[in-house]
């Protein structure tokens, strides 16, 4: 990824002038990668003193968004950017490249699959996809509040 991209491996953990902190990583597109994706999230959330509560929902997102670009993409790497906003963590991965049609909310999920969107839907505060700026791909992320609690 060039330079000055949203989605870089060295961000800095604080930005000037504010309060907002990001880190972000690029792992091979591999399933493999997924639980180390997992790690270093947890690692920097607790780093950063998120609750437990938030980083276990965080790990979740993680885990289903970067499987998702395991699977559904044609990239040999996957990013994903860690962004505490005063208080709001956004969670952002990106691909390489993509099928014509985007991530979708499956309704009604067959075996196995189709479900991971909706676990993101029910436990963030808002996710969306969009594009990616720089080169191909697109960009999934989800938001989650520094206190929030489970979901019951």
């Amino acid at each position: 990824m060039a330079p000055g991209t949203a989605l870089i491996p060295q961000l800095i953990d604080q930005c000037p002038g504010g309060d907002v902190r990001r880190y972000a990583f690029e792992l091979p597109a591999r399933t493999d990668s997924v639980a180390r994706a997992r790690r270093l999230t947890r690692n920097r959330l607790t780093c950063w003193d998120f609750s437990e509560d938030v980083c276990d929902t965080a790990l979740l997102i993680v885990s289903e968004l970067f499987t998702n670009a395991v699977v559904h993409t044609a990239g040999d790497h996957i990013a994903c950017e860690l962004r505490d906003d005063r208080g709001q963590l956004r969670i952002a991965i990106q691909d390489q490249g993509h099928a014509a049609v985007g991530p979708q909310l499956c309704r009604s999920p067959q075996g196995e699959h189709g479900r991971g969107l909706l676990l993101v839907d029910a436990v963030s505060s808002a996710w969306g996809v969009r594009e990616a700026t720089h080169g191909p791909g697109r960009l999934v992320w989800a938001e989650l509040e520094r206190h929030a609690g489970r979901p019951c």
